[in-house]
């Protein structure tokens, strides 16, 4: 009789298209028992379903509703509404890599709550609020020195805050994509600073995940020494610096364009886009339930009585009287 043990297969969510779908928001606390415990349970349940789905997951009202039976499509939605004003996650959509035109809708999804500002300040500049970003204007870089071998797993390198702990969450998601990489707080602590080198270095946590994952052996006895070998031998290189282009003159008649946004935010509830301020808690004045708002200037019962005036008053009395004339009745002679 086979073994039935060797049926079953580790929870694989459904993923949305490349580009697409969930993103982790930086700089998040780390995972801890409780962290939704200030929602309504409906919506604590559909955040920690959320947070415990690896970038690059299926995360919209249909999918989800698959996901949580428990839950209809428009209870999702009111759940995602509500998570949104509690600073939970943001819908965007944003171009792909520098300088593309191609567009993708992305939902970013913090466990730490952010109020408006800080959503803000992330999509309109890519970095932290309160982060520095790196100085570009730097003087005449120093020269390469030629690539030599390989770092060892122990040897994280100048890596930022922010990267260890965004790769320590990778690390502790490792499980739920293969139970066969399941590590223990000890050793994902332990392999943040290597796991850290790769984001630095360009990889993105999905592709983190798969060099992990991907072709294991049948059993794995000790996950945490083959994390730290995979780390080590498939470690990518470093991007190469490339030339800046000399800038092109543009002539005085034809007025320099600025750079094309990079973020747009849209309505969590209806995909309507806008500026940051103009959503707070990401949702619009109709998903917040708000009135529209009065339009400025006379109301159009003023204006009718305003016209009516103007109208008497270019009426001349030789006017008046003539049409007093024409309306007086004309005697009939039998």
């Amino acid at each position: 009789m086979a073994n039935s043990s060797a049926d079953v297969r580790p929870y694989a969510p459904p993923m949305a298209a490349p580009g697409y779908g969930k993103r982790s928001a930086p700089g998040q606390l780390p995972r801890k028992r409780g962290d939704f415990e200030h929602l309504p349970p409906r919506e604590a349940s559909v955040a920690a379903h959320i947070d415990r789905l690896p970038d690059g997951a299926a995360i919209d009202t249909k999918t989800l509703a698959r996901e949580l039976p428990a839950y209809g499509q428009q209870a999702v939605r009111s759940a995602l509404n509500a998570l949104s004003r509690a600073g939970h996650l943001r819908r965007v959509r944003e171009t792909v890599g520098e300088g593309r035109t191609q567009w993708v809708y992305r939902t970013y999804f913090s466990r730490t709550a952010r109020d408006d500002a800080w959503w803000g300040a992330f999509l309109r500049e890519g970095v932290l609020p309160g982060e520095a970003p790196e100085p570009s204007n730097s003087p005449e870089p120093a020269p390469k020195p030629a690539p030599g071998p390989a770092p060892e797993a122990g040897d994280a390198g100048p890596v930022r805050p922010s990267r260890q702990a965004e790769a320590y969450e990778v690390l502790a998601s490792l499980g739920q994509a293969d139970p066969r990489m399941t590590l223990s707080a000890a050793e994902c602590a332990a392999l943040a600073g290597p796991a850290a080198v790769w984001l630095e270095r360009g990889a993105s946590r999905g592709q983190l995940v798969l060099a992990l994952t991907s072709g294991l052996p049948e059993a794995v006895h000790c996950p945490g020494a083959l994390a730290r070998r995979r780390l080590a031998d498939r470690l990518p290189p470093e991007a190469a610096a490339v030339p800046m282009p000399a800038p092109v003159p543009v002539s005085a008649s034809v007025p320099a364009q600025g750079p094309a946004p990079r973020r747009v935010m849209e309505c969590t509830g209806c995909g309507r886009p806008g500026r940051p301020e103009a959503l707070p808690g990401g949702l619009c004045r109709d998903c917040r339930g708000l009135p529209e708002p009065a339009p400025a200037g006379p109301s159009a019962a003023d204006v009718r009585a305003r016209v009516e005036r103007l109208r008497a008053g270019l009426r001349t009395p030789a006017a008046r009287d003539r049409g007093a004339r024409d309306r007086e009745p004309v005697p009939v002679f039998g």
